[in-house]
């Protein structure tokens, strides 16, 4: 669901600017370095370095920025090894470019991003606006961005095989200025996707009438081969899917600290239900260093042809009557996931400061063969430099 990085770029500068006191200078400059790292108990792994810099003239109401990442992916997950597939370690690239510009009242975001990986290339562009109202208390937002994916297959040239994706994103939001300590905002979001998005590398067990209770949640790969039938047909996924969301936000400023509060009611025509709540209280010790814990609760329903095991019946000898809608991807299903930890930023110098926040997460698969749960943490060092 999430709209180019630009947009909640632009959101966040121009919603802080009738709470910040200090005279802006003419032209700034940061520079942001990161290395994060993720690891879980199914054997993944992925390592992503990303660096992002800007350049902002507050006076003039123009800002341009960037941003580079690379995403190394190692897997061998139960789902690869169900399907007689190695190992894997996989490198994607993704970049971006905006900019934004301000005229009195009304302010103007741009953004180009692209991803590549070996079986994956994604294009996408946004615009997006914001209006300040009521001698900047109230800000209204809106936004549009396309995007366009062409799935292949490792080793395949994309002229041989390809499956396109075209998703059109439009979003729209306000922002309250509710006294001197506490913003609030609201933003709905609504994504329109076409095309094919199953997986060219997903194959789905099937097993005769009468015997799913023979696989149950969490079914090992062993037991799942002994009960399946021969046949495992390609997943096989609606072509259209329409994803909304509600997102409400609210900042609290203490004397030593800020409250965060985030909540976001999700569905879509899928059949999926979903409810993520975010806690953030970020603390000052002294005038260097900033600590705050982190807390997130996310439960979601699963989609309306979600099957632990996908029954199929024989109209005919050597025939089967596959299901026109199957899946084996486990986040379609019905889970819960808790997320805690927190992070800590000190400022070292005024131009250079530096980050680190360490989160636990635990996933329940409540119905879902091959994996039940899932516990994997996730780490992010960060420094940053700033000039005036």
């Amino acid at each position: 669901m999430n709209l180019p990085r630009a947009a909640s770029a632009l959101l966040l500068l121009l919603l802080a600017r009738p709470l910040l006191a200090a005279e802006p200078r003419a032209i700034s400059a940061k520079v942001n370095a990161e290395a994060s790292v993720y690891s879980d108990d199914n054997h993944v792994d992925v390592f992503t370095p990303a660096i992002a810099g800007s350049i902002e003239n507050q006076l003039a109401g123009w800002s341009v920025s960037g941003h580079y990442l690379v995403d190394v992916v190692t897997a061998a997950s139960p789902d690869i090894v169900a399907s007689a597939s190695p190992p894997f370690q996989e490198v994607r690239h993704a970049g971006s470019v905006g900019g934004t510009y301000r005229i009195k009242d009304l302010g103007l975001a741009a953004d180009v991003a692209i991803s590549s990986e070996p079986d994956y290339l994604s294009l996408s562009g946004g615009l997006h606006g914001t209006l300040d109202l009521a001698r900047k208390n109230v800000t209204l937002l809106l936004g549009y961005a396309y995007r366009n994916d062409t799935a292949g297959r490792a080793g395949t040239p994309f002229a041989t095989f390809q499956r396109k994706i075209d998703t059109h994103s439009a979003l729209g939001g306000v922002s309250i200025v509710v006294d001197r300590a506490t913003l609030a905002t609201f933003q709905v979001d609504a994504v329109l996707e076409r095309g094919n998005q199953s997986k060219p590398y997903r194959y789905v067990p099937l097993f005769e009438v009468g015997t799913a209770n023979l696989v149950p949640p969490g079914a090992s790969v062993a037991e799942v081969n002994a009960a399946r039938l021969d046949a495992r047909p390609l997943e096989e996924l609606p072509r259209s899917r329409d994803r909304y969301a509600l997102t409400g936000r609210i900042s609290h400023r203490f004397r030593r600290a800020t409250l965060r509060v985030e909540e976001r009611l999700y569905l879509d025509t899928w059949g999926l239900w979903a409810s993520t709540t975010d806690f953030r209280y970020m603390l000052d010790i002294g005038r260097r260093v900033l600590f705050w814990p982190h807390a997130r609760v996310h439960v979601q329903t699963g989609a309306d042809f979600w099957r632990r095991a996908y029954e199929v019946r024989r109209p005919a000898p050597g025939i089967l009557d596959f299901p026109v809608i199957r899946t084996g991807d486990r986040e379609l299903g019905p889970l819960y996931t808790l997320t805690g930890g927190g992070g800590v930023s000190v400022q070292i110098s005024p131009v250079f400061s530096m980050g680190l926040q360490v989160d636990g997460q635990f996933t329940s698969y409540l119905d879902a063969l091959y994996v039940s749960r899932r516990l994997g943490i996730l780490s992010a060092l960060t420094a940053q430099a700033s000039w005036e």
